[in-house]
């Protein structure tokens, strides 16, 4: 029992931090739902108790057992089953009685669908992230003057490996398609991001657990995970699966160690090889990150001026705000912190390559 205790306080304070969080980040609802979850979940029946007997680590950093829970009840509100859920969500308005009794008739109607949506990992492909690797992008662009070669890992649906197809309203500047139906538009602060056209003759991803933008299924699970009460990133991540899932299914179902072995085993001569990725590093585990990063500076040791190498990354670092935007390019294997980002890319603070000297 006393194990079981513990066990309980700690999801019910992942809850509470998934909550301070999803205020932080402009999500009223979400704030509230997690609270809501926080105070009066409870063991008595199936979801609940799988919830709050959670064996591993629920924080938002580990097993996310906020988001899954939120993901599942937000999948039944967008595919249309349960109405009375449906009603308490944005932009319906109602009290936190109405709301929480609606979660816990869903939690008893739809179980095991529920269950089911709880054994998974959410999954998110936020688009506005976009806005800060395209800085990074045109900076790699412009100093190798070659086009580039992309390599995401985590993927997921592989949207930010269509981020050249996407409009950009930076810094009073625009960059790329206007009319994509994808316009990113972040709070900008700091000095102009770089200018110029990409060419990319190469893009592929990788996910344990790639999404399809063409399957259905795989779409609602994607927009489950993005907060009900931000309508903009939905119809933005709607547009971006329409424009991924014309192009092909370019993300592979593949460990992110295994993966990059096949993608460094060869430079790609006339052409900047781009190893990339979003808050994605975190969720490998220590012993992956280790492999990874001694498997990139490998390849960066055998890059040259005709096949040169870069790791542009947009990942937390422990401080703040944000997420630290870091560029390391081989030949020399020079890191630069180049700025920092909102994690679901609503500002950006651009440094840029400092000139040294």
């Amino acid at each position: 029992m006393p194990e079981k205790t513990g066990a309980e306080e700690r999801v019910r304070r992942a809850f509470r931090s998934q909550g301070k969080a999803c205020e932080e980040l402009d999500s009223p609802f979400m704030a509230r739902l997690c609270r809501l979850a926080a105070e009066r979940l409870d063991g008595e029946r199936a979801v609940g108790s799988r919830v709050l007997s959670w064996e591993g680590n629920p924080r938002p950093e580990a097993d996310s057992v906020p988001l899954r829970l939120c993901g599942a009840l937000h999948a039944l509100v967008l595919s249309r089953r349960d109405d009375r859920l449906t009603s308490c969500y944005p932009p319906n308005v109602t009290d936190d009685e109405t709301l929480w009794a609606a979660c816990e008739a869903a939690f008893r109607t739809h179980a095991d669908f529920i269950l089911e949506r709880l054994t998974s990992a959410p999954q998110t492909n936020e688009v506005r992230r976009s806005g800060a690797l395209l800085a990074g992008f045109l900076t790699v662009a412009r100093g190798f003057g070659k086009p580039l070669v992309l390599s995401e890992v985590g993927a997921s649906a592989g949207l930010n490996l269509h981020w050249d197809r996407y409009g950009y309203d930076l810094s009073g500047g625009q960059w790329g398609d206007m009319e994509s139906g994808v316009v990113i538009s972040p709070q900008w602060s700091g000095a102009a991001p770089p200018d110029g056209s990409v060419e990319i003759v190469g893009r592929a991803g990788c996910d344990i657990n790639p999404l399809d933008p063409a399957s259905e299924e795989h779409r609602l699970r994607l927009l489950s995970y993005i907060w009900a009460d931000q309508p903009d990133r939905l119809e933005r991540t709607r547009n971006a699966l329409a424009i991924a899932a014309a192009h092909g299914n370019l993300v592979e179902r593949r460990d992110a160690v295994d993966w990059l072995k096949q993608r460094l085993a060869h430079p790609f001569p006339g052409a900047v090889h781009v190893v990339y990725h979003s808050v994605a590093w975190q969720y490998l585990s220590l012993s992956a990150q280790q492999e990874g990063e001694a498997l990139i500076a490998a390849a960066g040791r055998a890059a040259t001026a005709d096949a040169p190498l870069a790791w542009l990354q947009m990942e937390a670092d422990g401080s703040r705000p944000g997420a630290a935007l870091t560029l390391q390019t081989w030949p020399g294997g020079g890191k630069h912190l180049i700025g920092r980002a909102d994690f679901h890319g609503r500002w950006i603070e651009w440094t840029g390559l400092r000139k040294e000297g």
